[in-house]
C-alpha cells in the first residue's frame, strides 16, 4: 500500500512537471506566434479598410518576406536592423523579471552610442584589438551609470521607475543636442550638431564585405549572440540573477529573505542600461559611423516590443528581435514593390503588442492551439 501511495505521488508530481512546461511553452512560444499571426491578418484587414486590392496585398506579403528573407542582402539587413533591438530587448527583459519597468533604453542608447563615438576618437591611436572593444565597453558603462540613475531614486526615495526614466528620455535628448555642439565634438567645419567619425581602429567590421561592399551586416552579430548567453546565464544560474526573478515575482518574499531590494533595483536597472548603451555603441560603430540627433531611431522604444514579444526570455528576445529587424527589412521591400506605406509595419508591431499584452484574447482566438484544463486543474 505504501509503495501503491509513493508510485502515485511520484506521477503527480510529473503530471505537475509536465504542465509547467507546457505552460512555459506556450506562454513563451506559442501565445508570442499566434500574436504575430493575429496582427498580420489585422494588417490586412487594414489594408482592405483603406482601399488596398487584394492582388497589392498579396505582393505586399510576398515583398515582406522578400525583404527580409529572400536573399543575402536581405538576412544581412534583416540581421543588422536585429542586433541593437536585442541587445536593448535583452536589457528590458532583465529589468522586466526584476519586477522594474525601464521606459529609459532610448535615452541610454543615445548617451551609451555617444560614449562609444567619443571615447573612439579621443584614442584613435590605440590599436583596433584595444579600441574597438574599449569603446563598446564605454557604451555600456555610460548607459549603465545613466539606467541606475533611476534605479537609486527608487532604491532611495520609491520614485516610480517609469516616471525617472521617462524624464531621463528627456533629459538624454537635450543633452545630446549640447554635447554635439561643443567645439571637441562637433565634426569640423559643420554648423548642424553632428559628430566627429568613429575611427576605423574603434569600428565593427563588416563580416560579408568580401561578397558585396555594400553588405552593412557587421561583428555586432558575434557581441549580441554572446550577450544572450550572457542574460540567460546571469538570469538562469547566476545568485544575483535569483534575486533579480525573486525581486521580481514577491519584492516582500525577497526582502523577507535577506536579498538587499535597493541594491537589487540598482544593479538590475544598471545592467539593463548597460546592454541598452551597448545597443547604442554596436549601432554607431558598426553601422552609423557618428553620433547626430535621434540617432536611435526609436530602436530603445522597439526594444520593449522586443522583450515583450520575447516574454522576457532570452532566447524568446533573439527570435523577436530577428523578426522585428526583418520585419523592418521587409517593409522596405514592401514599399518599394507594392506601393504600400511603411506605416504599415508600425502598425503591426502595435498590434503584435496588443495581442501579446492579452494572451487570454490570443487562447480565445486559437483555442485548438493550447493545453485544456481539467476539472481538477491539469492541463490535458
Amino acid at each position: 500500500m505504501s509503495d501503491l501511495s509513493s508510485i502515485n505521488e511520484q506521477m503527480r508530481s510529473l503530471l505537475a512537471r509536465t504542465a509547467r512546461g507546457r505552460s512555459e511553452f506556450e506562454d513563451l512560444v506559442v501565445v508570442p506566434v499566434f500574436a504575430v499571426v493575429v496582427a498580420l491578418i489585422f494588417g490586412m484587414l487594414v489594408m482592405l479598410a483603406t482601399g488596398v486590392d487584394i492582388a497589392t496585398i498579396g505582393k505586399s506579403f510576398v515583398a515582406l518576406a522578400k525583404g527580409s528573407l529572400g536573399s543575402v542582402n536581405a538576412l544581412s539587413e534583416t540581421l543588422t536592423a536585429a542586433i541593437p533591438l536585442v541587445l536593448a530587448g535583452l536589457g528590458l527583459g532583465l529589468g522586466f523579471r526584476a519586477g522594474l519597468f525601464n521606459i529609459g533604453a532610448e535615452g541610454q542608447v543615445l548617451l551609451g552610442g555617444t560614449a562609444a563615438v567619443i571615447f573612439g576618437f579621443t584614442f584613435h591611436s590605440l590599436p583596433f584589438a584595444v579600441l574597438m572593444p574599449l569603446s563598446l565597453l564605454a557604451g555600456a558603462i555610460v548607459g549603465g551609470l545613466y539606467a541606475a540613475i533611476a534605479g537609486a531614486l527608487k532604491a532611495a526615495t520609491g520614485a516610480h521607475e517609469v516616471i525617472t526614466t521617462i524624464m531621463l528620455n528627456l533629459i538624454s535628448f537635450k543633452l545630446l543636442d549640447y554635447l554635439l555642439r561643443q567645439p571637441y565634438i562637433q565634426k569640423e567645419g559643420r554648423a548642424d550638431p553632428i559628430s566627429k567619425s568613429v575611427p576605423d581602429a574603434a569600428q565593427l567590421p563588416r563580416l560579408l564585405d568580401w561578397l558585396d561592399p555594400n553588405l552593412r551586416l557587421h561583428a555586432g552579430l558575434f557581441v549580441m549572440l554572446a550577450a544572450v548567453v550572457l542574460v540567460w546565464w546571469i538570469l538562469f544560474r547566476s545568485k544575483i540573477g535569483f534575486a533579480f526573478r525573486a525581486s521580481g515575482e514577491n519584492p516582500h518574499a525577497a526582502r523577507y529573505a535577506g536579498m538587499k531590494s535597493g541594491l537589487v533595483i540598482v544593479a538590475a536597472m544598471g545592467t539593463a542600461g548597460a546592454l541598452a548603451g551597448l545597443a547604442g555603441a554596436s549601432q554607431v560603430l558598426g553601422v552609423l559611423g557618428r553620433a547626430s540627433p535621434g540617432f536611435s531611431a526609436d530602436i530603445g522604444f522597439d526594444a520593449i516590443a522586443v522583450a515583450l514579444l520575447g516574454r522576457s526570455h532570452p532566447l524568446g528576445i533573439l527570435f523577436a528581435g530577428i523578426l522585428f529587424g526583418g520585419l523592418e527589412a521587409g517593409g522596405r521591400q514592401m514599399q518599394v514593390d507594392a506601393g504600400v506605406s511603411i506605416d504599415l509595419i508600425a502598425i503591426i508591431q502595435a498590434l503584435i503588442i496588443v495581442f501579446i499584452a492579452a494572451p487570454l484574447l490570443v487562447r480565445a482566438i486559437f483555442p485548438w492551439g493550447f493545453a485544456r484544463k481539467s476539472k481538477g486543474g491539469s492541463e490535458v
